[in-house]
């Protein structure tokens, strides 16, 4: 049976759609986050980021790959029910870690974050992703907005650099501009949030986030995950995150020692349908 977080209808629509609203899934781990986001913010990583734009107001941060020198993030990774939730969602029997992202946008912040894809950032494939996106505060205009269905597109959207915009890779045919999904009449779906719930979605999901012009700051958690039938990719050029010396080839499943196993389940139980 899936966990209790999980019905078969958000199963259901987060293989038709790509997203879905998982209530609740950190509300027992908010405050550690916090702590954990504080902990990061206080001492950034070699990824960090601080995303100043020109014309632009506020502070837009973000950071990765923390978790494995963050104690308060691998807690939650290693306690909280995400994996289990994940491997309904995904139907997958393996779910294996990826990595963390924190993302805050302190009150006034005017940069969007702009529509984009996960997938091409990273040298992973397959259909079988997750990320979990959650805030530590109440949201509501600065909530995480996906286009439904977008994961199945047939190209992927090109990658670009958050501040100056430039392409992350070159483009030889198999990518597609960056969309306007709201001019082009796209479906997209929003989430009026509360700490600890989290959208989940699948990494060739189309995603963006206005920017934060509320009196409070917007602190989010992301977890990567992924499940059966990921597997190392190449990528025209550097990936982001780049994890330098992963030694990984093509078809190759992610190295465990640096990518753990965080649930295993066994051959013909559930959530498979």
């Amino acid at each position: 049976m899936p966990h209790r977080l999980v019905t078969q209808q958000m199963i259901d629509t987060y293989q038709a759609d790509g997203v879905v609203l998982v209530k609740g899934l950190f509300a027992d781990h908010v405050d550690q986050l916090r702590d954990g986001v504080a902990a990061n913010m206080a001492d950034p990583g070699p990824y960090a980021s601080e995303n100043k734009k020109a014309g632009e107001t506020g502070r837009f941060f973000d950071d990765y790959c923390n978790w494995t020198r963050i104690p308060q993030f691998r807690d939650v990774i290693e306690t909280s029910p995400a994996a289990e939730v994940a491997a309904d969602l995904m139907q997958s029997r393996r779910v294996q870690m990826f990595h963390d992202h924190v993302l805050v946008k302190e009150p006034g912040t005017s940069m969007a974050t702009p529509w984009h894809q996960d997938g091409p950032y990273y040298f992973v494939e397959g259909q079988q992703t997750i990320s979990f996106w959650s805030p530590l505060d109440p949201v509501r205009q600065a909530t995480l907005r996906c286009v439904a269905g977008s994961h199945r597109w047939d190209k992927e959207v090109l990658p670009t650099r958050w501040v100056s915009e430039d392409g992350f890779f070159p483009d030889e045919g198999q990518y597609i501009p960056v969309p306007d999904p709201d001019a082009e009449g796209m479906k997209v779906i929003e989430f009026e949030m509360e700490p600890g719930d989290a959208v989940a979605f699948n990494y060739r999901t189309l995603h963006g986030a206005r920017g934060n012009q509320s009196d409070s700051r917007r602190r989010a958690f992301s977890l990567r995950l992924v499940g059966d039938d990921a597997r190392y990719v190449e990528r025209p050029g550097r990936t982001s995150p780049p994890f330098p010396g992963h030694d990984m080839t093509p078809g190759q499943r992610l190295r465990e020692d640096w990518f753990p196993i965080l649930l295993q389940r066994q051959a013909g139980s559930e959530p498979l349908t």
